[in-house]
């Protein structure tokens, strides 16, 4: 799930680009594992900056247009390149390998059912 180019462009600016873990929210639904990159994507040679969030669970539809919510709770690894598609996928998939293993910490974990995620039907708050 990729933030707006806006969204992007509203986020500190100070903020080390690189790979995070935290949790993540689509619309009213469940709270769910997610892990973030924020950065250029050597790999695809971005232009711009970008925010994708990968969230760990299959959904079974699609979700645009629906409010993403996230809490990023600690940082993995910084942006690198890699020297091939396989290289950039298994390094994915050991980024995920670790977030799970840090969301399920008590003190990682306790934040899945923070009030951030529940807000009342209707009300979106200004850092949404």
């Amino acid at each position: 799930a990729n933030f707006s180019e806006q969204v992007v462009e509203s986020f500190p600016s100070d903020i080390s680009t690189g790979i995070y873990y935290g949790w993540a929210c689509v619309g009213n639904g469940d709270v769910h594992k997610m892990v973030l990159s924020i950065g250029w994507n050597p790999f695809y040679k971005n232009i711009k900056k970008s925010v994708e969030t990968h969230i760990i669970h299959t959904f079974k539809e699609d979700f645009y247009g629906e409010i993403l919510s996230i809490v990023i709770i600690g940082y993995i690894r910084p942006e690198k390149n890699f020297d091939s598609l396989e290289a950039l996928i298994s390094a994915i998939q050991e980024d995920i390998e670790e977030a799970k293993r840090q969301l399920d910490l008590p003190e990682h974990l306790k934040l899945k059912e923070d009030n951030f995620f529940h807000l009342p039907e209707g009300k979106i708050g200004n850092n949404h």
